[in-house]
């Protein structure tokens, strides 16, 4: 058992003091129940975690709730799918009438010793579970009723979690059309859920933990990290042990449209590893646009943040830097398809996956609250427009929070699949070269250099003062999709603190 601090005056323990006030008998419980029957308890200032995961029951949810966090409860059950080697978890972040689904899985090396993963996918407004049973998760789907083990899973060497996020991505739901439609709203359920979960099963207290995500996880990623840190801080002062938040893994971000934009000249015309996608009268024209929406952009979305001036500087850098590319599969110039409108024309597991998560029988294995059962969709276009009309695409500096956590000693793994399009290498790059901290130099005087599995090249990479860029020859968007065996070693050996 922990005792927590006694009240005090403190801001950080506010909330706490309010509810142990509230208590008449100085006793509350905070839930973990299966059913009606309690394991843990808030009694008299002493914190009873549930303790095992071994303790959570395969029929029912268990209920896991936290003083610290009087808004939110988990409820997670074991369950049986996908990879029968490992245990494996589902549940929901409950945030009042907020409800996100996640998954869990344990390590298949040793989850008792193993560091922890969290994923998320991008969009934003793309389920998670695309980069479970499409890139990086135990097991792979096959079509509508099955799926085969992935030997290539990220748990081989880590526990790792999937989730749904923000509300109505995936099997997320909302009772009563409750949303999310900023970052900062997105990373406040996160640290919450992160803190929930270590603090109940106490054999991951104090394990490292990994931020990982793709795409617009760029943007994420960061944030939910800084959140996560800067709330330690309330953790300790309420007696309970911090999150050892170690490092982020972004693959394939979009983290600073300032160089993103750009690039897509680049990626075009100009990439060095690629051949020119355009003809020469179009690339000469791009070339003319680029300074132009460069300065549009930095005036009206960097150097201020006015929606309307906003919105027209990126609606005039999508018309000036993609539209010869609009009929083209963003996520792959080597994969050529109509990949732009539907990504199931160039990736067609993406329809499998949909299909086997709409099958009823999967929903009732995964404990999938009614109101989410039904027909299940990758991606959600609600939320993607939600967060762009609050300009949470351009309204905030992503690179700053990449370079605060490194100030802090929170290292960083930028990996890009160097056939990528819409978040391709050459801006990653640029963004990486750009970022100011106190070791930048270390990072900015290394020459970029080959790293190697099983004796071929993988890809380029240079590292230095806690930040890696890498690239990953012949992946896409999907890196891990497109390059399973490159893509696991890059993250067994950032996990195990090695160089590429």
């Amino acid at each position: 058992m922990m005792r927590l601090l006694s009240i005090g005056v403190t801001p950080g323990l506010l909330v706490l003091g309010v509810l142990l006030l509230s208590a008449s008998a100085r006793q509350l419980n905070f839930a973990t129940t299966v059913g009606s029957k309690a394991f843990a308890s808030y009694d008299d200032g002493l914190l009873t975690p549930l303790g095992d995961l071994s303790l959570l029951s395969s029929s029912e949810y268990t209920t896991l709730t936290h003083p610290v966090f009087p808004r939110y409860t988990v409820r997670v059950k074991q369950s049986d799918f996908c990879d029968g080697a490992v245990q494996a978890y589902t549940g929901y972040i409950d945030v009042q009438a907020r409800h996100l689904f996640f998954y869990f899985f344990e390590s298949r090396r040793d989850p008792d010793k193993d560091d922890v993963i969290f994923w998320t996918n991008g969009g934003p407004g793309a389920s998670s579970s695309m980069g479970l049973f499409m890139e990086l998760g135990p097991c792979r789907v096959t079509d509508t009723n099955t799926t085969e083990s992935h030997p290539y899973s990220w748990n081989e060497h880590a526990n790792v979690f999937f989730v749904d996020q923000p509300v109505g991505v995936g099997f997320s739901y909302a009772e009563y059309g409750e949303t999310v439609s900023t970052t900062f709203e997105a990373a406040d359920d996160i640290a919450a859920f992160m803190t929930i979960f270590f603090e109940h099963f106490t054999k991951f207290k104090g394990r490292a933990l990994h931020l990982a995500g793709e795409s617009y996880g760029g943007r994420y990623i960061p944030v939910f990290a800084a959140t996560i840190y800067d709330k330690n801080a309330q953790l300790l002062e309420a007696g309970l042990t911090p999150i050892n938040l170690t490092s982020v893994m972004i693959g394939n971000g979009c983290t600073d449209f300032a160089t993103m934009y750009p690039s897509y000249y680049d990626a075009q015309c100009q990439d060095p590893t690629f051949s020119a996608v355009q003809g020469i009268a179009d690339c000469v024209r791009m070339k003319q646009l680029v300074p132009r929406c460069t300065k549009r952009y930095q005036e009206s979305c960097v150097e201020k943040t006015d929606g309307i001036d906003c919105a027209a500087a990126v609606a005039f850098c999508n018309t000036a830097m993609s539209e010869l590319f609009a009929d083209l599969n963003h996520y792959d110039r080597a994969r050529p398809c109509k990949g732009a409108a539907d990504i199931t024309e160039c990736y067609p597991i993406v329809k499998n996956i949909d299909d086997y998560l709409s099958n009823p029988d999967t929903q009732e294995r995964l404990g999938v609250d009614l109101a989410a059962r039904g027909n299940f969709s990758h991606g959600t276009p609600s939320v993607n427009l939600a967060f762009r009309q609050h300009l949470d695409h351009w309204g905030f500096p992503a690179q700053y929070y990449i370079s605060a956590l490194l100030e802090r000693g929170v290292r960083a793994l930028i990996y890009v699949g160097a056939t990528d399009y819409i978040c391709n290498w050459i801006g990653n790059e640029r963004m990486t070269l750009a970022l100011e901290w106190t070791k930048q130099e270390e990072f900015r005087s290394q020459p970029l250099t080959e790293w190697t599995v099983d004796g071929q090249v993988a890809g380029v990479t240079r590292s230095g003062g806690g930040l890696t860029y890498a690239t990953i020859s012949g992946a896409g968007h999907m890196a891990p999709y497109d390059k399973p065996v490159e893509s696991l070693e890059l993250a067994n050996r950032w996990l195990a603190g090695e160089t590429l």
